[in-house]
């Protein structure tokens, strides 16, 4: 199979310049150039291997760690043939040459496209998705990312709590919700119970549709007897609590928007599954 590429291109990715090597069937390198992460850099790298290539893209095979990203996906549009590599495997033909030392990006990127032009079989031909499964996977990862935020960010948010007025942590042991981060507002420190009153904290209640609790049990909760601290300990950590509280709101607010937004594209996924059974049948 690796006999109808003229040339082999091994990149190692980098967040900002992508290191490149170029090698012909001989294993000679043809060429070694950096590549910037810009829309203008992918251009210029397309527009060097289309005249490599003669306007024949199926004759250069590029090999690289990742199957995906805007590099990969711009070459795959352009025909050339792509292929990835498991980091691990990458590992063992980079031990081949038998040199040692700390990671260097051009004997890296040689080793990728040497690798790709004496063993294509351990790499796997990458293929794009269609276009709402990328949607699905990046809405998916964003999700992913705004749960480990939150959970980042809530963590020591319920031990500030715990510390300094665990009475109200009782009330919503995942300190999680809302109506929670209202209640909180209100009475930040035990020395404020006496302004929630019955009349706010069923305000509360109402607007966000909790019926597991009452207002009565809220206001006895958070007036029991307080922790004994040290002078100013306590309102040292409301202040740190109520500064936490918009971010833990966006990161809310961002997960359900991006719940939505998967539920909008997986309907659409479903769609189009359904038109394609129609029209295979």
């Amino acid at each position: 199979m690796s006999e109808q590429y003229q040339y082999f291109v091994g990149i190692d990715w980098a967040t900002e310049s992508h290191e490149v090597c170029v090698l012909n069937t001989e294993q000679r390198v043809v060429d070694r150039q950096a590549v910037e992460h810009s829309g203008s850099g992918i251009a210029q790298f397309v527009q060097y291997l289309e005249k490599l290539s003669e306007d024949d893209p199926e004759h250069v095979a590029i090999g690289i760690e990742i199957p995906r990203g805007a590099l990969v996906e711009t070459l795959v549009e352009r025909r050339f043939a792509v292929y990835s590599l498991n980091p691990k495997q990458m590992d063992r033909f980079r031990d081949r040459p038998r040199v040692t030392g700390a990671k260097d990006d051009r004997r890296d990127a040689f080793v990728m496209a040497d690798s790709l032009r004496t063993d294509l079989k351990w790499f796997h031909r990458v293929r794009l998705d269609e276009p709402l499964v990328i949607r699905i996977r990046e809405l998916s990862r964003t999700e992913q990312d705004i749960q480990q935020e939150q959970v980042r960010i809530g963590h020591p948010w319920r031990d500030l709590l715990r510390r300094s007025f665990p009475q109200m942590v009782e009330l919503c042991p995942g300190v999680d919700e809302p109506w929670f981060w209202a209640l909180i507002e209100l009475a930040p420190l035990p020395a404020k119970a006496d302004k929630l009153t019955r009349a706010k904290v069923e305000k509360i209640l109402r607007s966000h549709r909790i019926r597991r609790l009452t207002a009565e049990q809220i206001v006895a909760q958070v007036k029991a007897p307080p922790l004994l601290l040290a002078p100013g300990a306590a309102e040292a950590a409301a202040e740190h609590v109520l500064r936490l509280i918009p971010r833990l709101r966006m990161l809310h607010q961002q997960g359900k928007d991006v719940a939505a937004r998967i539920e909008v594209v997986l309907g659409q996924l479903s769609v189009e599954d359904e038109s394609g059974e129609h029209r295979d049948a």
